[in-house]
């Protein structure tokens, strides 16, 4: 049974820094999220779209001296950071993967060590804390992503080995899944919109900021609520991990009817998160990989959908 209680490295996402007097102007204009809400005390969730509301990139957000670092799956720091320098040239903005200069440690039920580094959190989903070069980012749910300068990781994971478990890096998705937050992998770029994977409902989305690229699609699918396909959590007996974009089935349709979002080991079998169509979802028979593949169990998330509330931010 997963550790309530331990830490692990998050080397499975990079850095990208957007900096300079221009950041905030240029970032507001391509991202989903507000940057007018963020300061040393705040952080947020947030995707990048094509013009067609599709997702390019999902991210952790967070200023930092003078810019921005976007926390994204690794396979798309890259090609984010080719195409985000096409849109920048006329700003006064620079851009580089910054992965080499930070280490991020996951860390579970740590509140007293987080005190005792001088970066107490309240517990509320994107509070920061900030002490002597350390950035401790609070998700919920007593979940806390820790940012260290590099030259100083060697020192924090000495000092983690000593007071936590050494968990691994399923122990930390198995807590994403289970709070419902989805993400993008290489696999899945350009396969969803923000609000398919419930980006909206962890406040990654922002209704009142203006506009961005894919703004119009995506803010027709919040108020004219034309969506048929959404994020959900589901169980798997076994062991097969299946990977992000592997397609479900169900008998409503001869074709997929979703696909997989982000999957980890649980005690018993698997629990991952996956877009589906509605229609299936109500049908309650949904199969991994084919139509007569594995079955999945549909698992209640944490929060529920709300528009109204939605669209306040």
């Amino acid at each position: 049974m997963t550790a309530s209680v331990f830490f692990t490295e998050l080397n499975h996402e990079g850095i990208l820094a957007v900096r300079g007097v221009d950041a905030a102007k240029f970032l507001q204009g391509q991202l989903t999220c507000n940057l007018s809400y963020l300061n040393d005390e705040t952080a947020s969730l947030g995707a990048r779209c094509t013009p067609k509301g599709r997702m390019t990139s999902s991210f952790r957000i967070v200023a930092e001296g003078d810019g921005y670092l976007l926390a994204m799956a690794s396979d798309l720091l890259d090609a984010q950071l080719t195409d985000l320098k096409k849109y920048a040239v006329f700003s006064k903005a620079s851009l580089s993967d910054d992965s080499a200069l930070w280490t991020r440690f996951g860390l579970s039920g740590a509140d007293a060590l987080l005190a005792e580094l001088g970066l107490a959190l309240s517990g509320q989903a994107d509070q920061v804390a900030r002490h002597d070069g350390l950035i401790a980012i609070g998700l919920g749910h007593g979940r806390v992503e820790l940012w260290v300068p590099a030259s100083r990781a060697a020192e924090l994971r000495e000092r983690l080995t000593a007071q936590l478990a050494h968990g691994n890096l399923n122990d930390w998705l198995l807590g994403q899944v289970r709070a419902g937050v989805g993400q993008v992998f290489g696999s899945t770029r350009e396969l969803f919109i923000p609000q398919m994977i419930n980006l909206q409902a962890v406040g990654g989305v922002s209704f009142k900021k203006g506009c961005y690229t894919g703004q119009e699609i995506v803010a027709r699918m919040q108020y004219l609520g034309r969506l048929k396909r959404r994020l959900h959590r589901l169980a798997l007996d076994g062991n097969e991990l299946p990977e992000p974009g592997r397609e479900l089935f169900s008998p409503v349709h001869s074709t997929s009817v979703g696909e997989v979002v982000l999957a980890a080991h649980a005690a018993e079998g698997v629990e991952l998160l996956a877009v589906l169509q509605d229609d299936a979802v109500a049908d309650g028979r949904v199969r991994l990989g084919e139509a007569e593949g594995q079955p999945l169990r549909l698992l209640d998330l944490p929060y529920t959908l709300d528009s109204d509330r939605e669209i306040q931010r």
